[in-house]
């Protein structure tokens, strides 16, 4: 397994990168004085929106695309690029008020050691929220009954993604960097037949309808 070159990412349509995670910005405290940090901040509108909210005061984002963290900089307070596996980051101990990583996980051949790594960086505290897709979503185990394993351009089975998550695995990958998981939730809240559904099971099979898994975590303080 080999880590994704910034080339295959170049390669990328536009909007690839022109998402805005507004869902993020709403649950952050208002603070202008905070801090926040995102890993694959692409084009920066989920920073630019948190800005301009007075969420923070500064906000610091680390991309793999050289194109991507070009259009960034004009709306971030920094933009440092490269691959957040190999990158030192010239940050100290708690300095961060939040950290934000926004279907970036999946793409990494060690996001274990990444997130321990990060984790030091934001205060006690400190929140955390990220999404990645869900590799126990019914739509892919059907895939897998029928003996498909189909990889495409987006979405769950981008070919890029090196790592694959359920909702449980996902949660534990930051309880083990030092994180406790407040909530996991859908990116996008379940529509009311599925929200039904899920009722009639006892809610014992949320796995099976969550496409996108997210996730808001606080950082510990040491104990």
């Amino acid at each position: 397994m080999t880590t994704a070159d910034a080339s295959d990412y170049e390669k990328k349509p536009a909007r690839y990168f022109g998402g805005c995670r507004a869902d993020y910005v709403d649950a952050l405290p208002d603070n202008n004085q905070a801090t926040i940090l995102e890993i694959g901040c692409a084009y920066g509108h989920t920073g630019a929106l948190a800005l301009e909210r007075g969420k923070c005061g500064r906000y610091i984002g680390v991309e793999l695309s050289p194109t991507a963290a070009e259009e960034a900089r004009g709306r971030l307070t920094e933009v440092l690029v490269g691959n957040i596996e190999t990158l030192e980051l010239p940050f100290p101990e708690q300095h961060f008020d939040a950290l934000i990583l926004s279907e970036i996980l999946e793409h990494l051949v060690d996001p274990w050691g990444v997130m321990k790594r990060l984790a030091p960086l934001v205060k006690p505290g400190g929140l955390v929220f990220a999404s990645s897709p869900n590799i126990s979503h019914y739509s892919v185990i059907k895939e897998l009954v029928f003996g498909h394993w189909t990889l495409t351009d987006s979405g769950v089975m981008d070919r890029t993604h090196l790592r694959w998550f359920t909702p449980e695995l996902y949660a534990s990958l930051f309880e083990e960097a030092g994180f406790r998981v407040e909530e996991v939730r859908p990116v996008v809240p379940f529509a009311p037949r599925t929200r039904f559904l899920n009722a009639l099971t006892g809610y014992r099979f949320n796995h099976l309808f969550m496409r996108q898994i997210s996730i808001r975590a606080r950082r510990q303080a040491k104990g």
